[in-house]
């Protein structure tokens, strides 16, 4: 015969299947899905050559890949966090008091028990500042303006001023 029998092709597959367990991002799934169709291909047509084996495994890795981005793309995840595995992301538009000025268009702010650097206009620290974007481990930062109180009723004014 000289070739690969099917469980060969299946043993690779789930070898593959294994490595993904360990190593994820769903390239080595589709390394051993398109071993584990080979193998399906060799039980229908047992005299396939190793050659015609290694082109069908080729295709079908291709195939499987190019069929897993197209069906990414046309279906997107959707989730509640989008900004869930991009940290800075998540702190666009919320407000931080700088803990280090702003001098020469860099800063530092903490959020929680970490400290971030900001770009911006320069600032004295202590200055409350608005996260507007990130670029890469920067947050770009503007002043941000004070927020008004909302005024109560105006019958509720004049009682509580004395005449």
């Amino acid at each position: 015969m000289g070739g690969a029998v099917f469980w060969h092709w299946w043993a690779l597959g789930g070898l593959l299947v294994i490595v993904e367990a360990f190593a994820p991002g769903y390239m080595f799934l589709w390394f051993g899905a398109a071993a584990g169709l080979v193998g399906l291909l060799l039980v229908i047509w047992p005299e396939l050559g190793l050659s015609f084996q290694l082109l069908m495994y080729a295709c079908l890795l291709m195939l499987c890949a190019f069929g897993w981005r197209w069906y990414q793309r046309v279906r997107p995840v959707v989730t509640d966090q989008p900004d869930l595995n991009r940290r800075g992301a998540q702190y666009v538009g919320r407000r931080f008091g700088l803990v280090a000025p702003i001098v020469n268009g860099r800063g530092r702010i903490e959020v929680g028990d970490s400290s971030w650097a900001v770009a911006g206009p320069d600032l004295p620290a202590g200055r409350i500042v608005e996260v507007t974007g990130v670029e890469g481990a920067v947050l770009q930062v503007r002043p941000a303006t004070p927020e008004r109180k909302p005024q109560a009723p105006v019958e509720e004014r004049e009682q509580a001023t004395p005449a």
